[in-house]
């Protein structure tokens, strides 16, 4: 398969581009090189949404709170991820609703390894892409992590393995699943993208119930709702199993600080977990087990220690449990990719000796019971709280004695107080449970203005 087979999918069709951002103006500029006198159009909520590349006078283009009246006029709509569809109610056999990952696994998914999850995708898939360059097979890396998949089609190659980080918003309406498809995890989020929680997991579950018979799904075994929905939906693809612990559906798993490969009757170790293992926390121990497992599965050899070589030499992506300097013997951790509460409770689980943490930010009714559960047992002393979540946090925070609490909107007062109530020997963790875009563009935002501010004198 390649382009060709994307633009068999379009020829001759009326299309609406539905959302024209960084995705959006990618897509155009496929369709207008390939198609320039298509019937085209976009549409997009933003009145002033910048337009400058459409320079084809033939291209319409519909703005402003009605920008969806329009999407029954056409055969096919080209929606961005960041658009929900749930409160439109006129979805019928026409138009077909499509994407950009949906035209592009259509063509590629036999070279693609696709990577979802709430959290730990973009590690995940950046891992996945470092394994491969860094044992010679040639890899390109795109999707969700910044770099639309129209953006990389001049690059590919048929000896290249596509690495792709996906979104619940990307698999939506997918057709086709990639080759070797992980879903790491599913919390509640994006719930405002959705009408359920269970629309949106079943959103992320498309990237297996869409796969072929000879395709390899890897899931983590111990995830109780990832069984259920593959109880429920029984997915055709071959199930391969990771874990932390020895498990016998597991094909890759965590045995005695040695990652563990099973493909067959037979253990292969593949290395020893030491002290110097770049990512911390289990939950980076499991997704590793699903990397190396799809590595494994899409090459036809297994070099162990070029796989040790590989991982060990791997960087930790900004904004994750990331270190960011020790200022008058406090180490401070930016973690301000945690939205949720599971990925603050496993940065504490992670990161030792967290005396004061920051948490807060927009406020998406996610239930933060089991946080609040955590930090009665938490040797954590000192809370600092920022926007509507923050607020809710504080509340439900009250009820548990021994505890320290400061409420602040302003990032430098945040800091100011960190530096002046943490101990000694101590770390201070940004790990907020809570959306960014109350106060900024979006979470790396926030994690460089905390790092701005910390490394301030």
């Amino acid at each position: 398969m390649s382009k060709d087979a994307i633009l068999a999918q379009l020829k001759n069709k009326r299309i609406l581009l539905l959302g024209f951002g960084k995705e959006g103006k990618s897509t155009y500029q496929f369709i207008n090189e390939h198609y320039p006198d298509t019937d085209l159009s976009i549409a997009d909520a933003n009145p002033d949404v910048d337009t400058s590349i459409i320079k084809n006078k033939a291209h319409r283009v519909i703005t402003g709170n009605d920008y969806m009246d329009i999407i029954a006029q056409y055969d096919i709509v080209i929606k961005t991820p960041g658009i929900s569809l749930k409160d439109y109610h006129l979805l019928t056999k026409k138009p077909i609703i499509s994407s950009q990952t949906d035209l592009f696994l259509n063509a590629y998914a036999d070279q693609c390894i696709g990577i979802t999850g709430t959290k730990g995708k973009s590690t995940t898939t950046s891992l996945i892409h470092h394994i491969l360059q860094s044992t010679g097979q040639s890899s390109l890396i795109a999707g969700n992590i910044g770099i639309p998949l129209f953006d990389i089609i001049p690059k590919i190659s048929k000896k290249d393995k596509i690495i792709i980080e996906l979104s619940s918003h990307q698999l939506e309406f997918i057709r086709r699943g990639p080759a070797i498809a992980i879903l790491l995890n599913i919390f509640e989020e994006h719930l405002d993208h959705y009408n359920s929680f269970y629309d949106y997991q079943s959103a992320k579950f498309n990237i297996a119930t869409k796969q072929n018979e000879n395709d390899c799904f890897i899931y983590p075994i111990s995830d109780s709702l990832i069984d259920l929905l593959i109880k429920q939906k029984k997915p055709v693809s071959q199930p391969k199993g990771v874990s932390l612990h020895p498990h016998k559906q597991a094909y890759c798993y965590v045995k005695d600080h040695h990652f563990v490969l099973r493909l067959t009757e037979k253990e292969e170790i593949l290395f020893t977990i030491t002290d110097k293992f770049p990512l911390k926390g289990e939950h980076n121990l499991q997704n590793v087990c699903a990397a190396l497992l799809a590595v494994v599965l899409s090459q036809k050899t297994i070099n162990a220690s070029a796989l040790a070589k590989a991982v060990y030499s791997f960087k930790s992506l900004a904004h994750r449990m990331e270190y960011v300097a020790t200022i008058h013997q406090v180490d401070f951790y930016n973690d301000s990719i945690s939205t949720i509460p599971q990925s603050t409770i496993a940065a504490l689980d992670a990161i030792k000796n967290v005396n004061t943490l920051i948490l807060g930010g927009m406020d998406r009714g996610i239930d933060y019971t089991p946080l609040i559960k955590i930090f009665t047992d938490s040797a954590v002393e000192h809370f600092i709280f920022t926007g509507k979540a923050g607020e809710r946090m504080m509340q439900l925070c009250k009820a548990i004695g021994n505890k320290k609490y400061y409420f602040s909107n302003d990032y430098e007062e945040i800091v100011a107080i960190a530096k002046r109530v943490t101990r000694k020997n101590h770390a201070c963790l940004l790990s907020p449970a809570a959306s960014s875009y109350d106060a900024f563009k979006n979470f790396e935002e926030r994690g460089k203005l905390f790092k701005e501010l910390v490394q301030k004198t």
